[in-house]
Formats: structure tokens, C-alpha cells, sequence
């Protein structure tokens, strides 16, 4: 059967393993499987902006993956962008096998504010299962509650639950069960 497999891109704390797998576990009737850190690619950094490019790390994630990986999700501590956005929270292959989330903005200490393991622990499981949905070819929802909403900024995901909406829900569980075998 395909898994989904989890990756760790640079370092990564071991506590946000377990959000992280309770969170794709629930909505993913997949083997879930993690894999050895991988390095961040050199060639990621961007110096001009002090920060990663995302594009490098889903290339990185994609290249020697195990061939029973329907997804592959890398988490990675480090500050996300590409060209035309200053930040992201993390990116994703709509319908395709490979999404990255980045914790370095779900954090509140990066706002200067005292870290909240419990509101670190919703927002990263906010973006893993938004990235997620994603590559199952969901798009942003206009539904600002349902977790596949746009969050342009820290306060869009905090206002947004943990949970799909019905009509993002029902093609979810419909994309899911055509990979599972079943419907």
C-alpha cells in the first residue's frame, strides 16, 4: 500500500512529530511513515533575503523518494519563499506528491512574543493539513473557518480551525479514498 511519508528538512523538534502524524493520521488512512532528516539544500538559501527558497526543498524532497510514497511532507524550521512572495507558511504540488510547511513563522517567539506550545502545536497542524490538501487538489476556500483558507498572515491562521469544511471535506475524502482503493 502507498504511504505517506514524513521528512524533516534541517532540524526539527521531536515534539511536533506527534501533532504533526495524530493530525495526517485523522484525515489520511495511510501508512504513515517518517523518513531520516534531510539537509537543507545549499542552493535553497536565498542571501540577498535571509531566507529559503521553497522550490529548492520540493526538489530536494522529491529527488530519492521511497517508491510506495503516494505524499511526501518535509518540515522544516527555516523561513520559506519564493520570488514573488515575502514569506510562506509552507508549499505544495496541487494534486501532486510532494509539500513543505514551515514552522520558523508558527512560532510566537518570531513575533517577540513568549513561545505557546498549544498554539504552535494548532497552527502547525493548520498548515500540514492545508499544504496536505493540496496535493489531494484542493484549493484555497472562500470559507474563512476551513482550513484550506488563504493565510496571507499569522492572524488568518489563527482564525481559521483545524478542520475542512463540508464541501472541502467531502472532495477530500473522496481523492483520499481513490488512492486507498476505495469509494
Amino acid at each position: 500500500m502507498s504511504a505517506l511519508y514524513l521528512v524533516p528538512v534541517g532540524s526539527v523538534p521531536e515534539n511536533t512529530w506527534a501533532w504533526i502524524e495524530n493530525a495526517v493520521s485523522e484525515w489520511f488512512p495511510l501508512p504513515i511513515r517518517r523518513l531520516a532528516p534531510v539537509a537543507i539544500p545549499e542552493r535553497a538559501y536565498d542571501a540577498r533575503r535571509g531566507q529559503y527558497q521553497s522550490v529548492e526543498i520540493m526538489k530536494t524532497l522529491a529527488q530519492d523518494t521511497p517508491g510506495d510514497a503516494t505524499r511526501i511532507l518535509g518540515v522544516t524550521d527555516v523561513d520559506l519563499a519564493i520570488p514573488m512572495l515575502s514569506f510562506l507558511f509552507g508549499q505544495a504540488q496541487l494534486n501532486g506528491r510532494i509539500a513543505v510547511v514551515s514552522l520558523c513563522r508558527l512560532h510566537q517567539e518570531f513575533y517577540g512574543l513568549p513561545a505557546e506550545d498549544d498554539l504552535l502545536r494548532e497552527r502547525i497542524v493548520k498548515e500540514v493539513l492545508h499544504e496536505m490538501g493540496h496535493t489531494f487538489g484542493l484549493v484555497h476556500c472562500r470559507d474563512q473557518k476551513c482550513v484550506m483558507s488563504l493565510a496571507t498572515h499569522i492572524g488568518l491562521v489563527d482564525s481559521k480551525s483545524q478542520q475542512y469544511c463540508s464541501p472541502c471535506g467531502l472532495q477530500l475524502a473522496e481523492q483520499v479514498a481513490s488512492l486507498v482503493g476505495g469509494v
